[in-house]
């Protein structure tokens, strides 16, 4: 325990058996002061007193140095520990933002290695609008008689270049079978020849197969056929069938 007086601090056993010697001794000094010569005690007392003075201070000033520089070193550690606790909480810091940045790259690269989708295909483009199909043509209706026989021939004559008219076909007709288109003549030279001449205009079986009109019937007795295949030979021989009056 600290004593209260300034300068001096609480005693251990043996520096209170010390003081206690001291005490003695100072008692012994009182009895000799009775003993000697008043001057001779003033001197001795005052060396006893100047000895027990100094060695108290002296003790006190130690203690004090002592716990001074315990307390400096508590406040070092202290202060070592407060700065490590600092240089602890800036190396967290610092770890946990280096971490958060490692996870960002991470993702970022994850991110950037991931399959890119294909393009959407473009639209497919409509199927471009078939033409409408062209009505077939109407086929030019005929009258079944001499007079349709004639025009219908007529057209098929003028779509492959062969001339001849209305007029100089139905003359010819008229005199070789009077229009029968079944006629056949079994007594001229031809038919003695067992070639004989047949149809509207009287043709020859050799006859109309070298000068049939392709389109037409390859029958000889088909009025149209008939009447084709010998404007044919009649434009080749004659130059028309308009230039036939006679037998041909």
């Amino acid at each position: 325990m600290r004593s209260t007086v300034s300068g001096y601090s609480a005693l251990s056993k043996a520096h209170k058996f010390s003081a206690a010697g001291l005490v003695t001794a100072a008692g012994a000094a009182a009895l000799t002061f009775a003993l000697v010569p008043q001057a001779q005690a003033a001197d001795a007392h005052s060396v006893g007193v100047k000895t027990v003075s100094l060695s108290a201070q002296e003790f006190g000033v130690t203690q004090d140095a002592e716990l001074a520089k315990a307390a400096d070193a508590a406040a070092g550690q202290a202060q070592v520990k407060a700065a490590a606790a600092v240089q602890a909480e800036a190396k967290a810091k610092a770890d946990a933002a280096a971490k958060a940045k490692a996870d960002r790259e991470r993702a970022s690269r994850s991110e950037a290695r991931k399959p890119m989708k294909p393009a959407a295909k473009p639209a497919a483009k409509p199927a471009p609008a078939k033409p409408a199909a062209k009505p077939a043509p109407v086929k030019k209706a005929y009258a079944d008689n001499l007079d349709g026989w004639i025009n219908e021939s007529l057209d098929i004559l003028r779509a492959k270049g062969i001339p001849g008219s209305y007029e100089g076909i139905k003359r010819n007709i008229m005199r070789e079978s009077t229009g029968n288109p079944q006629a056949i003549n079994d007594w001229d030279v031809n038919a003695v020849n067992g070639v004989p001449s047949k149809g509207l205009l009287q043709i020859i079986d050799p006859t109309f197969k070298a000068y049939h009109v392709e389109g037409t019937s390859w029958d000889i007795y088909n009025p149209v056929a008939n009447i084709t295949a010998s404007c044919n030979y009649a434009a080749d021989k004659y130059g028309s069938m308009d230039n036939v009056n006679s037998a041909y």
